[in-house]
């Protein structure tokens, strides 16, 4: 089973993810910020982190690379509904080395596609 931390500032999308992705084989953590994020990721393990770019107080550019700086291991999905990003946290992201970005609404099965790949890669 893989253990996928969803970090979303909105309930609706926790909630459905948490009853989701546990029928693809995924346990599944939630945090709604990345200050929560950060200390579940220092306390317990995580095999994958997807990730909303718009959040308070902490966007995911900023969970991006506090993850990265504390364990570059650990696979990264973004999530947004934005087409367009005021912040630019897409662009300095992806300079980071960030691969996967899924935009909202998506299938699940994308999700679940994207979520394989990147721990397959990851335990290449």
């Amino acid at each position: 089973m893989i253990t996928v931390l969803i970090v979303d500032d909105e309930q609706d999308t926790l909630d459905f993810l948490s009853y989701v992705l546990p029928k693809k084989n995924c346990e599944v953590i939630t945090a709604d910020n990345g200050f929560d994020a950060l200390q579940i990721i220092r306390e317990q393990h995580v095999d994958l982190i997807i990730s909303d770019i718009a959040m308070p107080d902490m966007d995911g550019y900023e969970l991006y690379s506090q993850i990265r700086d504390y364990d570059d291991t650990i696979p990264i999905i973004m999530m947004t509904g934005f087409g367009y990003d005021p912040n630019h946290v897409l662009v300095k992201a992806k300079k980071d080395g960030l691969h996967d970005i899924i935009f909202k609404p998506f299938e699940i099965d994308d999700l679940v596609h994207m979520i394989k790949k990147a721990i397959g890669k990851n335990r290449n």
